[in-house]
């Protein structure tokens, strides 16, 4: 699996998302931050923000002091559920994919190797994505800035 730059792109805004604000309150932001702080095309990000929104990740609200913001808190969001919306299942091959199998062209699939590799390839991504939410990767992120600092 390859990360797509629609993939990158909607992590990037959904990390910065689940940062919270200076009132340690949720963060709702409008396209316009984004792009100013993250250099993410507009108009392709209000594709991104829409399929996450459509896919209940996000929610949005018009007007003044409107924006996106997280349907959930961000440690009941993971890196895996946004890429599967985005990108699509996470499999290196289409015969190891749980959601979206097809199957592939060799003889035997039960005993094809490369399957078998593949399927612990994949495994393995998921357990990181799934087990990795945004709340995650801030704390990960504030604990290298901090040791940054000292």
């Amino acid at each position: 699996m390859r990360l797509s730059k629609r993939g990158e792109y909607g992590l990037r805004a959904m990390i910065l998302l689940a940062e919270p604000d200076e009132d340690d309150q949720p963060r709702k932001m409008q396209i316009k931050e984004f792009v100013a702080q993250e250099k993410i095309p507009a108009k392709f990000l209000e594709q991104i923000l829409l399929a996450l929104k459509n896919a209940g990740i996000l929610h949005s609200k018009m007007g003044v002091g409107g924006g996106y913001y997280l349907a959930r808190p961000a440690d009941k969001i993971t890196l895996g559920q946004i890429i599967r919306v985005l990108d699509g299942p996470i499999a290196p091959i289409k015969c190891v994919s749980q959601v979206a199998y097809e199957p592939c062209a060799c003889p035997a699939e039960e005993t094809c190797g490369l399957r078998m590799v593949m399927f612990d390839v994949r495994a393995a991504m998921s357990a990181v994505l799934d087990q990795t939410s945004l709340a995650d990767v801030n704390r990960r992120v504030a604990a290298k800035r901090e040791a940054r600092t000292e």
